[in-house]
């Protein structure tokens, strides 16, 4: 069989490693990935903007003024400004801290990304175990069909089995074959919804993960969507100190220094002068910008709540699942015995004509029925591990 069970430990680390490969090749293909690492760029500059002397660069005017178009007398001032911008009280501790905190948020993003993606790389991954267990077993039953139609055609024509029997086994086939084909499909699907994420083809080899040992009430300190949520929690708020903080535009301070003369005859005259802008503060400007920082907070608040309430509850779910999924895996491996068993009795009174092909039939139906049942356990088994393991955001 194409899934496996892990035996030992070596077989875990099969399972973590084939699964944590096809998450770094996903991740590589990912579309969003580029762009988070340009957001952190982006945080990192802004990082170093906020860290600077100045809140913007400064600026250098410089300017001339004579009499040439009128008098012509020789008058001339030359003007060269110096002015940079200064930062408000505060303004500088707030945005080094929303600097901080955008470059804190855009790591968590990443982070919780992975964890999506992780989710969406093990739906895929164990449905097309599935997938093969399925297939796998269709082509047992066909094989199985024609081996049977082979004996009856042969007991047929000595004359031990009606026709009846020979139609019947024949009719097996072809149900068998109509079954491998419509799996054969389903097997060709699930096998593009993987590569489509990893961009290769799968392993042969597909087992478990072994569950993880976090504890529910530990989440909220390590869980990669819960600490996203919370960083940009702490990114709006920290808009809402900026906001706070730049009530007006900065004021500017200027360094100006003048050299002129009257006219021909006189010397250059030197001056320095120093100059400082104070912008109004306008109070609409200033409630417009807050209150858009604090809606954002807010929005940002709430929807934290909403996702630890949602990752708390998907978490008890997924245990429960797992816990069902063991049960009906004992149940299963019970049934496949019993059906094993009635299956071996069937045939040896078939092959000794005490028993009819139609009672053979239904019989060996259900044999393949327990048989297939245990195989989807088996991955419904494992898929829950993984489902736990997601909900409670750890990665392969």
């Amino acid at each position: 069989m194409a899934f496996s069970l892990p035996g030992d430990a070596a077989d875990a680390q099969s399972a973590r490693s084939g699964l944590a490969q096809a998450l770094e090749q996903a991740w590589r293909l990912h579309p969003q990935a580029a762009a988070l690492e340009a957001r952190e760029a982006e945080a990192r500059a802004t990082r170093e903007v906020a860290a600077s002397l100045t809140p913007e660069p400064g600026s250098l005017s410089i300017g001339s003024r004579n009499d040439r178009l009128n008098r012509n007398l020789g008058k001339q001032e030359y003007e060269v400004e110096l002015a940079a911008p200064l930062w408000l009280p505060g303004q500088k501790a707030a945005r080094e801290a929303e600097a901080a905190s955008r470059i804190d948020e855009a790591s968590a993003k990443r982070a919780a990304l992975r964890v999506e993606l992780a989710g969406e790389l093990r739906e895929a991954w164990w449905a097309l175990a599935a997938a093969r267990n399925a297939n796998i077993l269709a082509a047992r039953r066909l094989d199985t069909a024609r081996a049977l139609e082979a004996d009856v055609q042969r007991r047929y024509k000595v004359g031990e089995l009606s026709r009846i029997d020979a139609n019947l086994a024949r009719t097996e086939v072809h149900a068998a074959g109509a079954e491998l084909i419509e799996f054969e499909v389903t097997l060709l699907q699930a096998e593009q919804a993987l590569r489509t994420l990893t961009g290769i083809a799968a392993p042969s080899d597909m087992v478990e993960e072994a569950a993880t040992t976090r504890l529910i009430s530990a989440m909220p300190e390590i869980h990669p969507l819960l600490a996203a949520a919370a960083a940009v929690s702490r990114s709006a708020r920290a808009k809402v100190t900026v906001a706070n903080e730049s009530r007006r535009a900065a004021p500017e301070l200027a360094l100006r220094v003048v050299s002129e003369r009257g006219d021909f005859a006189e010397p250059y005259a030197n001056t320095v002068g120093i100059r400082l802008k104070i912008p109004f503060s306008s109070g609409a400007q200033v409630r417009r910008e807050t209150s858009a920082a604090e809606a954002e907070a807010h929005q940002a608040d709430a929807e934290m709540l909403r996702i630890q309430t949602r990752v708390q509850l998907e978490a008890e779910r997924a245990q429960r699942a797992l816990v069902s999924a063991e049960r009906q895996l004992a149940m299963a491996s019970e049934r496949i015995a019993l059906s094993a068993e009635n299956l071996r009795l069937s045939e040896k009174a078939f092959s000794l004509g005490e028993s009819d092909l139609a009672t053979l039939l239904r019989i060996r139906a259900a044999a393949f029925d327990a048989e297939a049942f245990h195989d989807r356990q088996r991955v419904a088994r494992a898929a829950a591990i993984s489902r736990l393991n997601q909900a409670m955001g750890v990665l392969p």
